[in-house]
């Protein structure tokens, strides 16, 4: 063996990959079926998958968001096995049964909404659960009081905490239908008078088309 062949053998590999996240997933969820007796495995995939535009830790946060929820995992044992410290904060965040008061659904999503990583992971975890085949089965078992009705309720706050264009990616990937309510969202947020909007009312930190042409006149007769 070369000596840069030798060299390139011994680089360091990182301990835990997203793809070991995705396989642990499929492994600890294997049996476990959703409220609707569907495989529930497929959900915890759906959730890494829609999280494919952000970095490693946040991707395996997503394969992994419900292994201390649903399984005997413990954080030692992530950490053993190489899962980062940052993932593992992220996964202890969006678990309901480690927060102050598991029972109160909407201050566990204020707390989530506190940090931005775990908020893009809940993002994408509300996403899957709210796709319109899923609230439709949904609302048919429970006719009275549809689960859906928190994930409703929550999405606003989690959209609030992170960048709207994070959520857009996120929402593109695994629940496009969302975008529309998204859109509302933002709508009803912005307070901006159209009707009446003036040139005036223009940011004066950003010079206009109009002010920038003498400049560049100015640094093209300086190359000159």
């Amino acid at each position: 063996m070369s000596e840069p062949e030798f060299r390139e053998s011994r680089s360091p590999q990182p301990s835990f990959t997203v793809e070991t996240a995705k396989v642990l997933a499929e492994v600890a969820h294997n049996r476990q079926k959703d409220k609707l007796k569907r495989p529930y495995r497929e959900h915890v995939i759906a959730v890494g998958d829609a999280l494919a535009d952000f970095d490693d830790d946040i991707r395996i946060a997503g394969y992994l968001h419900d292994i201390a929820e649903d399984t005997p995992m413990t954080r030692q044992a992530l950490l053993d096995m190489g899962v980062s410290e940052r993932a593992v904060d992220i996964i202890e965040r969006v678990t309901k049964r480690l927060h102050e008061n598991p029972d109160d659904y909407q201050a566990g999503i204020r707390y989530i909404a506190e940090d931005h990583d775990a908020t893009l992971v809940k993002i994408a975890d509300n996403a899957h659960n709210s796709l319109p085949e899923r609230v439709k089965a949904l609302a048919e078992k429970w006719p009275d009081k549809p689960p859906v009705t928190r994930y409703n309720d929550a999405r606003p706050v989690l959209y609030a905490a992170v960048p709207v264009e994070e959520t857009r990616k996120i929402l593109a990937r695994i629940n496009p239908w969302l975008r529309e309510e998204l859109d509302d969202l933002l709508d009803e947020a912005d307070d901006t008078d159209y009707e009446n909007l003036s040139y005036d009312d223009a940011p004066r930190d950003e010079p206009t088309a109009a002010a920038a042409e003498p400049a560049a006149a100015e640094a093209e007769s300086h190359r000159n």
